[in-house]
């Protein structure tokens, strides 16, 4: 049993033995409500799915059988229930549940096929149903839940099918196939016991090679991070050694900073289409969580990982410091926290299963902790005072955790942090986050200074930590300010942490070593004198709302920002003992007597309220009674209105003028009453001694003529109440059990860790004695039974003349009322429900789960009386006082409390939650504990804590244990009572008000939810509402705001009646003018149509019994009316009438009984309605016809390509069922041509056109927000086109629609040859238009038609498609060439779900447009025809490439190659993209074809292109004309005599050529760059490094910006083995340049370059590239000089300790020997770059340590600063650096001074105070 079962309230607990069988009842008749052969029964099982939803929640026991019987049944519910989406989500969601808790207990195997097909069949295909979009993202959102809890339970063999059904996804990188591919594998593969023996080093080395195949790319990385992650996870035996360098590279590249200067992002990311990101959502953009896994699971004892790790550590510190913040601080924050409860987790599974078979060798040790626990220390050190709150909050917690594994490295850092933040008290959020970190190792400092292992922790005996906490606690008192809300929180957040570790609190501890320097009576006095002084100076925060709602409890930050004020008085007061509570209540007491503090009522309460509940008999004595006599005593002499329930009213005497009191009095009362109610919220039997005083106070607070009295005198009636009846927790703070290794600790418990028979003690309830319940009894007689008789009698009396002493009088009764219900909640009986059955079912069935507030009071005749009075009195107030809305919102807050049994307790346990969720890391001691060396198998809290968490979960299920049990068995109806109430509730869900609307209807939601027959009522009613044009403004908003709730639109899924008068209703609603109804219905209409979830399926069932259902066909036809422009409808009408209709088409399109009759007749007229004059009726046509041409008959299959089409009369037969419907519609004369012309203005073509919207079909050009919301209903999950990603800038797709494009083809599919040529003519003028948007159309259809693959197709190429192509190719326009690219790239993808399947026309398409332009064309044709190759040449599959396109690519390889240096910059950079394009589908053909080589017949041109001799030539070509370019530059740059001009002129011409060439070239690479397809081209790109690099300032600018972009974007490239030598080989040569800007441009690759390579260099590269650098120290060029420094600088920042420690010596001693060489020398025969180089050399080693302070740090900097007085540029350099060290150094300049001599801080003055002006 669970341990909060366990605690519950004695009489609660016993009835949760009843549970188990309750729900094996509950199982047993979802068993037999379902069957198999009758799918639809899904349905009538979904009412038993929040029943089960309560057992998981309560933490029921319930037997194991039950439960394995459920997952089957659940399963095979899921899987028999396709294209029910709604019982989908509802079944998987509860499964996932079920699944997570039992995980380790049951023992089933699941098929994943099945789980595949369902979410292909929903997401993958085009087949989209009509839910609504909200409804298929959480359904997605549920099937990948669901998979990742079943993977654990996939049987043997699972693995290695899953792989292969999706590795071949996987081939072409350059087709989003891929990016699916890649989620499937993530999602599906399993790693469990069954499955392991798939994995292998063999596997994984094929992962990683597929892992580079896209670079840069995150969606990429994270799928494949996060399956690396799971495999180290679970397969140990994989040798993981091999892999490190390769895992690290791509872990450290992942995060995103900025190095050395540069962006902080990709600079171009690979673009993922839209709904694979969707559907495959990774929420973050670095996998941070993956990588952490990862790395904690390599750790193994003796493995090369710690270096590793560490390097990565030390790489990525430098961006945790508060300075460096940025984007990427987020997932850094993500990446520390994952690694800290990773580690927790492997330590915590260690711990528990070292018995098992885990090998010994793998488990970590006590050095691998201390490895671990030192690295954290260093992004712990430097996250620590970040200004981003989330990375300071998580340090925090860190150093928590870490403090329990290895106290002797950690507490000495909290220690010296918090000193220092204590020095500098300036920086407050410093000192706030130092408090936090002594709160949250509060118990590790306690366990570390009280275990027997202290002494050997810290030398100093463990006193230090005794110390930190003395000091802590005596300036925690400091630390209550009220002017500093974070630092206050801080400190009573530690105070509440130190005593939540103690036992009890006394003097006289004398004889423990236990916090020897504090005398506790003396601390409690200042603690008690500074809180005091708190409360005096607090300011409210905001003006006390008069009136209703103005709670005991609105108050300032301590209340509002967290539980810690409220912990911290209760455990302090808990915890003391008996002379020292008394010597607080004496200090309290006399604070509360002496001070009225109106701003500060709910913390004073709240001070009562916890010396109340620490000892009610003596603090009621003390704090209440004087309180209430002073009331008492001050309400005596006071004028009565006598509505207070004396019964003794002098109504009949009008007095003239009101009674008032004096303001001063008003505010007393009110706050002292306040106080009280607060207070004596734990008072219990401790109140009955005072019960006539209570009853007293009570009924004179309701007498005042004080509004606000009387609202004090309703907070202290509903608090008293309470207290007498509920049940509530007493000695929740004291302390019970002693920790069993330190005995002044309390022992914190864990809920885990114990069996039935070893519960530890449960909490002290309070059980109503029976005075009590006769005292509530007595309470309630007076102010709710005598107030229900008072109202009754005004209400039908009308006792009052004066209307203001009617309202008054009843505000009162009714606030006397509203106070009762409040107070007992619950504990009042609920109605009973009216049974059907003539015998009532035996009660046993109507248990479901235990739970109860509290003892039962009143009786439930009680509640019935009051729902009868009430219902009266809300009829004459709507009559009478409607305008009121005080008295309406008391009404309608009774009416909630009447019928909303059990709602008020959910309301008070969501509000708790909340206050869990800020649960601090101070009261949580982890699994692990090191320090005692005690596990255990969860968190452990203290008691106090746990007893919080118990009664809340009493409180909930006391809000749910009656909430469900009628609503399962159809014989219980609502009793008459609640139908009254409803009507009440839904007449004022339309009032003029609107809080009065908004209340009610959240009142009567929450009723309708419980009691689902009501809602169609509701529905009738207010349905109603929206067609009556007479309806006023806010009852139409008022309908709205409930028709547009969840409860309702699911209903509306089941019932026909409802869902026909709901929809009617909206549409028939046009006559409402005012624009806040046209945008609530609107709003309503666009929400059914999110969460739209099917039709009910009796509604296609012909019965004709009930005549208000209107039949299906006559509703389909009674909407279809009104979708036609002609009636005149407003357009959005139309609108909704069209969507309506293509929605239940869709609807019927699944169901057996529903005519095809009706889908023909839709299909044609949105065929119609293409040339409609509405632009968003035709774009939702566009939408329409996408998903209802379905058939197409005429579509050629695979294999009548390769057969005659003699076939051609066997297909006569198979006839579209929609085919006659549309040919009628298309042969009428001229539609073409209207639907083109009106198809065109859907492109508004603006100048900014490459701007605005992409892809958002274009209209959001003229399209309000709601509009676009109607429109764009459908959400377009089909497979996106293009299906290859697009980064060609020649070729924006923003213009070409492929939604029209795909009508055209259906269309064309679905009908045959007839629409070809009814389409003809109108074609052939379109595309020959003037206007660039009818070109749009133009090139939208003929797309359509070239990839429509009918029979009869080819014969319309050879006599008209051909001669269009060529025209277009040949065609002048510029601006419409993105449009017809796209249209030529439509018409050649792929065909098939991954693109694979070549269409008909490819072949014909690609050599139309191979063949050689006539000599006469101008640039831009020749420019067009590249771009049209090249988008043509990315659809194809590299791949699966047949003879005739290789010989097409090796045709126009040699075209390309040739053409190189042509004069166009235009043709020049489309040369450079196709040559791209062209070369990586040849690399991809060639390295897949070595896998698979199949006898091909044109093996010439496969091994003219394997050997690749373009990559040679182009090369050597680039390398010699590189020399060219820098001479003619630099000749260009010197003055030419006159007689070499003649020469050089021709020259000069050849020259241009090669920069054309040059130029193009770099066109290539940042091509190839940028599309992704790198990884295949990394031979050519490496060998063109070296002019990328040399090529940044030539004379020719074009040329050097060209050079800077491919520079830009080779900085983010990462090279691999083998290409690396070659990259260091290109930077060692090109670093010894004789030109100076080659030498500098390298030094800046070579920064991002060693951080990006820096775990996969050897070392010997890593050592040339030191030397290398080092030499360029001296180099003759002082900029090259300064630049290598920096370059050394950062180099020793990364990582390679022994390197950088080399260098810095040697630089040391270099310096050191400056002067005395000089000396000898006596002349300046150093040279000045020489002397530079060396000081240059020292600088660098002292700025490569920012804010640390290392042992060598002081004689460098020391030694600098000596060189102040040399000449320039050696002075500059010095000042620079030493005020730069300055800088960084100024934070903890405090502390790090005193790491130098008094002379070398001397020296250091002298550098850094700015010389004399005058000097």
């Amino acid at each position: 049993m669970h341990l909060y079962n366990a605690w519950l309230p004695p009489p609660v607990a016993q009835q949760t033995q009843r549970e188990k069988e309750s729900f094996s009842r509950v199982v047993h008749s979802i068993r037999s409500s379902f069957r198999p052969d009758d799918p639809d029964s899904v349905y009538s099982t979904l009412k038993w799915i929040s029943v089960l939803d309560l057992f998981i929640k309560a933490k029921s026991d319930v037997s194991l059988e039950d439960v394995s019987t459920l997952v089957e049944i659940g399963l095979e519910l899921f899987i028999n229930s396709q294209n029910k989406l709604y019982a989908q989500v509802r079944w998987g969601n509860i499964l996932v549940k079920v699944l997570n808790k039992y995980r380790k207990k049951l023992s089933l195997k699941v098929q994943w096929r099945p789980l595949y097909d369902t979410l292909v069949h929903t997401h993958f295909t085009r087949n989209t149903g009509p839910e609504g979009w909200r409804l298929r993202q959480r359904h997605f959102v549920t099937i990948t839940s669901l998979v990742r809890s079943c993977r654990r339970f996939f049987p043997p063999g699972s693995a290695s099918e899953i792989w292969f059904e999706f590795r071949s996804l996987l081939d072409n990188p350059w087709h989003n196939s891929t990016f699916e591919g890649s989620g499937f594998v993530r999602l599906f593969l399993p790693t469990n016991l069954d499955n392991q023996d798939f994995f292998s080093n063999d596997w994984m080395k094929s992962c990683v090679d597929l892992w580079d195949s896209i670079p840069n790319c995150q969606f990429w990385n994270s799928q494949w991070v996060a399956l690396v992650a799971r495999v180290v996870k679970h397969c140990s035996f994989i040798d993981w050694e091999c892999f490190l360098p390769t895992l690290f590279t791509r872990y450290l590249n992942m995060f995103e900073v900025p190095v050395a200067n540069g962006s902080g992002s990709y600079p171009f990311s690979m673009d993922v289409p839209r709904n694979t990101r969707f559907l495959f959502s990774n929420k973050t953009v670095t996998p941070a969580k993956a990588i952490a896994k990862s790395i904690v699971y390599l750790l193994k004892p003796g493995g090369s990982i710690e270096e590793h790790f560490e390097k990565l550590v030390n790489l990525l510190e430098q961006y945790y410091h508060p300075s460096n913040g940025g984007r990427w601080t987020y997932s850094l924050e993500r990446f520390l926290f994952h690694l800290i409860i990773q580690f927790q987790k492997r330590l915590q599974h260690e711990q528990q299963n070292t018995d098992n078979n885990r090998q010994p060798e793998l488990c970590l040790g006590s050095s691998e902790r201390t490895y671990f626990v030192n690295v954290m220390l260093k992004l712990i050190d430097r996250g620590q005072y970040s200004k981003n709150e989330h990375l300071s909050e998580t340090v925090a917690a860190a150093t928590s955790i870490l403090s329990y594994v290895e106290p002797s490295l950690v507490l000495p850092f909290v220690a010296s942090r918090f000193h220092m933040a204590l020095e500098t008290m300036t920086a407050t959020h410093q000192l706030k986050i130092a408090v936090m970190s002594v709160a949250f190792v509060g118990r590790s400092l306690f366990l570390t200074s009280q275990s027997a292992s202290a002494e050997s922790v810290a030398i100093d005996g463990g006193d230090m930590f005794t110390d930190l906490l003395m000091v802590s606690l005596s300036n925690a008192l400091l630390g209550m300010d009220a002017n500093d809300p974070p630092k206050t929180l801080a400190t009573m957040q530690l105070i509440g942490s130190i005593f939540s570790n103690l036992a009890s609190l006394d003097d006289n501890i004398e004889e423990s070593s236990f916090m020897p320097m504090i005398r506790f009576s003396e601390w409690l006095d200042e603690f008690l004198c500074r809180l005091f002084s708190l409360l005096l100076h607090l300011e409210p925060s905001s003006v006390t709302n008069e009136g209703l709602h103005s709670s005991a409890t609105s108050g300032t930050f301590l209340v509002e920002d967290g539980p810690y004020y409220y912990c911290m008085l209760e455990i302090l007061l808990g915890r003391l003992s008996k002379s020292l509570y008394n010597q607080a209540l004496k200090k309290i007491s006399k604070f509360v007597k002496t001070n009225i503090l109106p701003g500060a009522i709910a913390e004073v309460g709240l001070l009562c309220c916890a010396c109340v509940h620490s000892n009610p008999e003596d603090a009621v004595t003390h704090l209440i009674e004087p309180i209430l006599l002073s009331v008492i005593s001050s309400l005596k002499g006071m004028p009565v209105t006598g509505f207070g329930g004396r019964g003794s009213s002098n109504v009949s005497i009008s007095t003239k003028e009101k009674p008032t009191l004096s303001p001063a009095l008003e505010t007393t009362l009110d706050y002292q009453l306040k106080i009280m109610s607060v207070a004596i919220s734990y008072g219990g039997t401790a109140l009955l001694r005072y019960r006539d005083q209570f009853k007293e106070a009570i009924m004179s607070a309701f007498d005042s003529p004080s509004w606000k009295v009387n609202g004090a005198g309703d907070h202290l009636l509903r608090s008293l109440l309470g207290s007498l009846v509920l049940y509530y927790p007493m000695d929740q703070y004291k302390c019970i059990f002693r920790h069993p290794v330190a005995s002044e600790l309390e022992g914190w418990i864990s809920t885990k860790d114990y069996s039935h028979d070893k519960l530890p003690m449960g909490p002290r309830w309070h059980i109503p004695t029976d005075e009590e319940v006769h005292f509530a009894n007595e309470l309630l007689d007076l102010h709710f039974k005598s107030a229900l008789d008072d109202l009754l009698t005004i209400c039908q009396t009308k006792t009052h003349s004066e209307p203001g002493d009617e309202k008054e009088h009843l505000k009162v009764t009714l606030l006397r009322i509203d106070s009762s219900l409040q107070g007992v909640l619950s504990c009042l009986p609920d109605f009973s429900p009216s049974s059907s059955n003539t015998m009532v079912e035996d009660l046993d069935h109507t248990f479901l789960i235990a739970g109860a507030t509290g003892s039962s009071v009143g009786s439930t005749q009680l509640r019935e009386k009051a729902a009868e009075i009430i219902h009266e009195a809300c009829k004459y107030l709507l009559q009478e006082k409607s305008d009121d809305s005080i008295l309406l919102i008391l009404i309608i807050r009774i009416m909630d409390a009447l019928v909303n049994y059990g709602s008020l307790e959910y309301d008070e346990w969501s509000n708790h939650r909340q206050a869990w969720k800020l649960e601090s890391s101070a009261i949580i001691e982890p699994p692990i504990n090191f320090i005692v060396s005690s596990h255990s198998k969860g968190n452990r809290r203290p008691r106090w804590a746990l007893i919080d968490k118990a009664y809340m979960h009493s409180t909930w299920r006391s809000s749910q244990s009656s909430y469900h049990l009628f609503r399962t068995s159809g014989n219980f109806s609502p009793s008459d009572h609640l139908i009254l109430l409803m009507d009440d509730l839904l007449s004022l869900c339309l009032h003029s008000y609107e809080t009065v609307r908004t209340l009610a209807g959240k009142s009567l939601l929450k009723m309708i939810k419980r009691w689902p027959s009501m809602i169609s009522k509701c529905v009738l009613t207010l349905a109603e509402n929206l067609r009556n044009p007479k309806s006023r403004e806010y009852a139409v908003l008022g309908s709205c705001a409930v028709l547009s709730s969840q409860t309702v639109l699911k209903h509306l899924t089941t019932d026909p009646k409802a869902f026909s008068l709901f929809i009617l209703g909206i549409l028939s609603s046009s006559h409402h003018e005012s624009l806040k109804c046209q945008k609530a219905i609107n709003e309503l209409f666009v929400k059914y149509n999110i969460y739209f979830a099917g039709v009910s399926r009796s509604i296609f069932r012909k019965t004709n019994n009930d005549v208000d259902v209107p039949d299906f066909v006559d509703l389909v036809s009674q909407i279809g009316s009104m979708s036609f422009d002609s009636i005149g409808l407003h357009w959005r009408y139309n609108l909704m009438a069209n969507r309506v209709l293509l929605l239940l088409a869709m609807a019927s399109r699944n169901d057996p009984n529903a005519s095809s009759k009706i889908l023909s007749e839709t299909a044609g007229h949105f065929l119609r309605n293409l040339k409609s004059q509405l632009p968003q009726t035709r774009i939702l046509a566009i939408s329409a016809l996408n998903t209802l041409l379905k058939e197409s008959p005429y579509k050629q299959t695979a294999e009548e390509h390769s057969g005659s089409s003699a076939s051609g009369e066997l297909l006569e037969s198979t006839k579209s069922s929609l085919e006659g419907a549309l040919t009628s519609i298309f042969q009428e004369e001229g539609f073409f041509n209207e639907t083109l012309n009106s198809l065109s203005h859907v492109h508004i073509i603006t100048d900014t056109e490459s701007a605005s919207s992409r892809g958002n079909h274009g209209n959001s050009a003229f399209q309000s927000l709601a509009d676009k919301s109607i429109t764009l209903f459908y959400f377009d999950f089909s497979a996106a086109w293009p299906r290859t990603p697009s980064w060609i800038s020649l070729l924006g797709t923003d213009t070409f629609y492929s939604n029209f494009a795909r009508i055209f083809k259906r269309l064309i599919q679905e009908c045959g040859m007839p629409v070809l040529l009814a389409l003809k003519g109108t074609l052939e003028e379109f595309a020959n238009a003037k206007e660039r948007s009818k070109q749009c159309v133009a090139a939208e259809a003929l797309a359509g038609v070239l990839h429509s693959d009918v029979n009869g197709l080819l014969e319309a190429w050879d006599s008209w498609l051909m001669v269009q192509l060529q025209n277009i190719v040949l065609a002048q326009s510029v601006e419409s060439v993105p449009e017809w690219a796209a249209c030529i790239r439509y018409a050649v993808t792929g065909k098939g779900k991954y693109g694979t399947r070549v269409p008909l026309l490819r072949q014909r398409i690609l050599d139309c447009l191979a063949n050689p332009l006539p000599s006469t064309a101008t640039t831009t044709v020749v420019a067009n025809r590249y771009a049209f190759l090249s988008a043509a040449l990315i659809e194809i599959s590299p791949q699966k490439m047949p003879a005739t396109e290789l010989q097409l690519h090796n045709k126009l390889l040699g075209e390309l190659l040739g053409n190189m240096c042509h004069s166009s910059a235009q043709v020049r950079e489309a040369i450079g993209v196709t040559l791209s394009v062209l070369c990586s589908n040849i690399q991809l053909y060639a390295s897949l074809e070595c896998d698979h080589s199949l006898e091909r017949e044109n093996t010439d041109v496969n091994d003219r292109l394997k050997e690749g001799s373009w990559v040679r030539f182009l090369i050597d070509r680039a390398s010699e004309l590189v020399v060219n370019i820098q001479n003619t530059s630099q000749s260009d740059n010197l003055e030419t005599p006159a007689d070499e001009r003649h020469q050089n002129r021709r020259l000069n011409g050849d020259s241009k050529d090669d920069v054309k060439w040059m130029e193009t070239i770099f066109h290539f690479i940042i091509s190839s760059l940028k599309s992704g397809r790198s990884s295949y081209l990394l031979d050519v790109v490496v060998g063109l490094l070296y002019p990328v690099i040399s090529l940044q300032e030539t004379s020719n600018k074009d040329l050097s910006t060209l050079a800077k972009a491919a520079f830009e974007l080779l900085k983010w490239r990462i090279f691999w083995q083998p290409h690396i030598q070659e990259t260091v080989s290109v930077i060692l040569s090109s670093a010894n340049d004789s030109n100076w800007r080659t030498r500098s441009a390298t030094l800046t690759y070579l920064r991002t370059f060693m951080y990006r390579h820096t775990f996969i260099l050897s070392r010997l590269e890593k050592q040339q590239i030191w030397s290398t650098v080092e030499k360029l120290l001296m180099d003759n060029q002082v900029e090259v000089r300064e630049h290598a420094a920096a370059v050394l600088a950062g180099l020793m920042k990364g990582g390679d300790e022994d390197l950088a420690r080399d260098f810095r010596d040697r630089a040391y001693v270099k310096a050191n020997d400056l002067p005395r060489k000089r000396k000898q020398r006596n002349s300046s025969r150093h040279s000045t770059a020489s002397i530079h180089g060396t000081i240059l050399a020292l600088a660098a080693s002292v700025l490569s340590a920012p804010y640390d302070m290392p042992s060598w740090l002081p004689e460098h900097v020391t030694l600098l600063a000596r060189f102040a007085g040399e000449p320039s540029p050696v002075k500059s350099t010095v000042t620079k650096a030493v005020a730069e060290f300055r800088r960084t150094h100024a934070d903890t300049w405090n502390v790090q001074k005193n790491s130098f001599t008094e002379e070398q801080l001397e020296v250091l003055a002298d550098t850094s105070s700015s010389s004399s002006y005058f000097a």
